[in-house]
């Protein structure tokens, strides 16, 4: 046994074993590899974005997603950190963004030593972490507006969202709020508290409200409110590269191992069964997506797969440390059908969601919100959880819609004052010709005829 610096905001000598070192260094090396594999999800989603954009709008596309990672990295160290996981709870709603502002307090303390997180390992691994996690929730909402709107009001909106939205969403459900396990919670008022926790605690376990749910609820209300292309409905869009668009699938896929697995934040069998679910999940899915796709289309498409893919990351995300990789399969299945299905929503109610985030992240993460309280292991509704099952299923619809109202509403707000003030559309020639070239000066591919695509 050995003695070494336990490093909190009170550092004291505590006596540790050398398989506690171990363990601890090598939770802090799962953690900083997942923080980059999430942080590889944002380049990826601009590949799978951009290859499903026509010829003429890919740049804008790709560089709408490496935008947001440039403004969320900067705010979350601003404030985004100390909104989201401060002490100082503002009504459980979010948390004083001056607490912790510039990371004051956060990273080491009055003697140098680096200050432990929750988890055991220096917090300031955790802070990273969460930021990749800021940056691809508000770059998801990028594939609603593709083709028709100004670059430099995007990033104003990654901004005024980030700070109205994300922030407070991850403070209610992760940070100790209204949605979260927390005695003071809204679980806790209706069903009472074991110790010193909700009795029934709310499951978000990667992110199903706070990062897809909400994004797709953004990407909603922003399609209906800035409106259509021109051309939407009147002209085929087809994807220029469906090789990009497999391409960016794939790493999506494999960033997701970060999102879902590093979120047992530990390299423990929980990370290890977080991993199996994210992996048959999402196989079912895609699976779920090609049959309903051949059945009422007639072919299993390749965009279909990738697509399928994407589904049923989001749809296992907000469950995947609660449930058994049997009941995965169940929850993925269904999720890639129900994407498939919701994709077609806005050709039947005729909004312009360009890129299918309502369909893929808003419909699959309501589903795997709401289906973790029928399927979660042992405590589901369908799972053996008699009356507390019911009280889960209770909690995570109320969670569900709590998500989706609170982000529908502040984002038509900021939807409409930015609307207002700096504007949200291009001008209809750029439009036409493309907007890569009106916002961004370049095209994607030299070629004579790419307004055609």
């Amino acid at each position: 046994m050995l003695y070494i610096k336990n490093h909190q905001l009170k550092t004291r000598e505590v006596l540790m074993t050398p398989e506690q070192v171990a363990a601890q260094s090598g939770n802090a090396a799962w953690m900083l590899i997942s923080a980059s594999l999430v942080l590889l999800m944002t380049p990826a989603l601009a590949l799978f974005y951009g290859g499903m954009s026509r010829q003429k709008s890919v740049l804008n596309m790709m560089m709408m997603s490496f935008g947001a990672v440039g403004v969320v990295g900067v705010v979350y160290v601003l404030w985004g950190w100390s909104m989201s996981y401060g002490s100082e709870s503002i009504g459980g709603i979010f948390a004083n963004p001056f607490q912790y502002f510039g990371l004051r307090d956060s990273i080491t303390d009055s003697a140098g030593n680096y200050i432990e997180g929750a988890s055991g390992y220096a917090n300031i691994i955790d802070i990273g972490f969460q930021l990749t996690f800021a940056s691809i929730s508000v770059a998801l909402i990028s594939g609603a507006l593709a083709e028709r709107v100004k670059f430099s009001t995007w990033l104003f909106f990654v901004g005024v969202w980030g700070t109205l939205v994300y922030f407070p969403l991850a403070h209610m459900v992760w940070g100790g709020g209204l949605l979260s396990h927390s005695s003071q919670g809204i679980s806790a008022a209706l069903f009472g508290i074991s110790g010193e926790k909700a009795a029934i605690a709310p499951i978000d376990f990667a992110g199903g409200t706070v990062v897809h749910i909400s994004a797709g609820t953004a990407a909603l209300v922003l399609a209906l409110t800035i409106g259509k292309r021109t051309d939407f409905m009147r002209t085929p869009h087809r994807p220029h590269s469906l090789p990009l668009v497999m391409l960016g699938a794939a790493l999506l896929w494999f960033g997701w191992f970060g999102f879902n697995a590093g979120s047992a934040f530990a390299a423990d069998g929980v990370a290890g069964l977080a991993w199996l679910n994210t992996t048959v999940a999402t196989c079912a899915a895609m699976l779920g997506w090609l049959g309903l796709e051949r059945v009422r289309d007639g072919h299993a498409t390749s965009l279909g797969a990738a697509s399928g893919v994407v589904a049923g990351l989001v749809t296992i995300t907000p469950a995947a440390g609660d449930m058994t990789p049997l009941t995965s399969i169940i929850l993925g299945a269904i999720g890639g059908a129900l994407g498939c299905w919701g994709v077609g929503l806005k050709y039947r109610f005729g909004f312009d969601d360009t890129l299918d985030v309502v369909g893929v992240h808003l419909v699959a993460a309501l589903w795997g919100t709401i289906g973790v309280g029928l399927l979660a292991t042992d405590r589901g509704l369908f799972t053996g959880g008699g009356l507390d099952g019911v009280k889960l299923f209770v909690i995570q619809v109320l969670i569900a819609v709590s998500a989706l109202v609170f982000a529908g509403m502040l984002t038509a707000v900021i939807a409409v004052v930015l609307g207002k003030t700096v504007g949200w559309r291009v001008d209809d020639e750029a439009e036409f010709e493309g907007i890569d070239v009106a916002q961004h000066g370049e095209s994607a591919y030299d070629s004579a005829n790419q307004d055609a695509f």
